[in-house]
């Protein structure tokens, strides 16, 4: 059994609602839409991801001969409640913005038609999917807005919050705008381009530096990047400059350096000029070790000459953000508008569309959130992509969502580009939406 694919990935609260529902027999439609409530600290905006899984779960939603038995065994759940398990297909609609979609709190991004047990029962896996991966691509896209065009390639695996989140972020940090990772999986699963060089222990395991490097060189031909800080990183860019004429004979040419540790603007400075001096002018220098995008924001700023960087940890975990504060809200059941307002967690009743509407200069100017039913100018964001429990166009590749991505990155105002957060993005409720909210108020 895949564990990322079981009906079971779910809060116990979720079953025990749905057997509740169906001892009374309350299985009209009901609507629940995907939204965050308030940006984290120092983002600007977030970036829509993980709809490809959250569709996949959908159509392939089933328990499992083997989930059954355990399920009756724990003696919590009525033989109504395994019976309507045992036939389980995911047959609601699914309405969302295209992945890649830049977006802000109060706007859903992603709305479940169907009956409410089945709408209930996938919120934990729909919440997990969307809630991980939008966090990550709206992490390392700040790092793609301060590299200034160098290629950043994903490093996080190996400190990643388990195996699933890592190829998940890599999939997020590329769509983002991220050049490729280091997780081979991710690869296979996703067709990213897969980038890595060599270890510490590679060189240490030598005994000397030299025969390590040159032993790298002959493995990896096509592929020769260097970890030059093990011990002295000046010496062994010096060294590398020196077996390169060898290497060169055999046509295998040294294709760059990586730097991990201390000083990196001061060392790439330091390499690049014995590099150019010793003939390498060809030879790119890659920096990694705990960058994040404020650290490549200040790289970049003082022209240290790096011409790639590998950022891992700090935008695998989103260590900055770890969460995001979001939500999966009814808004309306058996054609009844449903409005949340818990202090602090207030909701916007009914069915909604987020319409955005751009400045003269294609720039984006403000976003207006209303009912379904009041057209707005500007461009709906919300597009329906499953219909009967069956996705109505296959998903679009990586890639395109990826150029998607770049091109809302151009539309972004130079305010919203910023690390630091400035004024807030204009998101407008409609009187519409306000009415509703208000009648809806009055029924309670």
């Amino acid at each position: 059994m895949n564990p990322s694919t079981s009906a079971l990935l779910t809060d116990l609260y979720q079953l025990t609602m749905v057997q509740a529902y169906l001892d009374r027999e309350m299985e009209e439609e009901a609507v629940f839409e995907f939204f965050v409530r308030r940006l984290p600290p120092n983002r600007q905006f977030l970036i829509a991801a993980g709809l490809e899984q959250v569709l996949a779960f959908l159509s392939d939603l089933h328990v499992t001969s083997e989930e059954l038995s355990w399920l009756e065994q724990t003696g919590r759940f009525s033989p109504k409640l395994l019976r309507y398990l045992e036939t389980l297909r995911f047959t609601g609609g699914v309405d969302a913005m295209p992945e890649g979609t830049l977006f802000f709190p109060n706007e859903p991004i992603l709305r479940v038609v169907a009956p409410i047990p089945l709408a209930q029962l996938v919120e934990t896996r729909i919440m997990n999917l969307l809630n991980f991966q939008t966090l990550i691509a709206s992490k390392a896209v700040r790092s793609v807005l301060v590299a200034g065009g160098k290629p950043i390639i994903d490093f996080g695996l190996r400190r990643a919050h388990g195996a699933e989140a890592g190829l998940l972020a890599a999939r997020a940090s590329y769509l983002a705008g991220f050049a490729g990772t280091a997780t081979v999986l991710a690869g296979m699963e996703y067709g990213i381009p897969i980038y890595g060089t060599m270890a510490h222990s590679f060189v240490q395991a030598h005994k000397d530096e030299t025969t390590a490097f040159e032993h790298f060189a002959h493995a990896q031909p096509d592929n020769v990047v260097l970890l030059i800080d093990t011990y002295d990183t000046e010496a062994a860019a010096h060294r590398v400059v020196a077996l390169a004429p060898e290497l060169k004979k055999k046509g295998i040419p040294v294709k760059g350096v990586r730097l991990d540790s201390g000083d990196l603007a001061d060392h790439a400075r330091k390499v690049r000029r014995i590099l150019d001096e010793g003939g390498l002018r060809e030879a790119q220098i890659l920096a990694s070790g705990n960058l994040d995008e404020y650290r490549l924001q200040a790289l970049v700023g003082t022209g240290a000459p790096i011409d790639s960087f590998a950022v891992g940890t700090a935008m695998t975990t989103s260590s900055d953000a770890p969460s995001l504060d979001c939500a999966y809200k009814l808004q309306e059941y058996a054609g009844r508008p449903c409005r949340k307002r818990s202090e602090g967690k207030a909701t916007w009743p009914g069915r909604k569309q987020v319409y955005r509407q751009y400045s003269d200069n294609r720039h984006l100017g403000h976003d207006v959130v209303t009912t379904l039913n009041d057209p707005q100018t500007g461009e709906p964001l919300l597009q329906p992509v499953m219909k009967a429990g069956h996705c109505i166009s296959p998903s679009p590749a990586l890639p395109e969502i990826r150029h998607q991505v770049q091109v809302q990155l151009t539309q972004l105002p130079d305010q919203l580009r910023r690390l630091e957060a400035g004024a807030p993005y204009e998101v407008q409720i409609s009187q519409a939406l306000q009415s509703l909210a208000e009648r809806v108020d009055q029924c309670v």
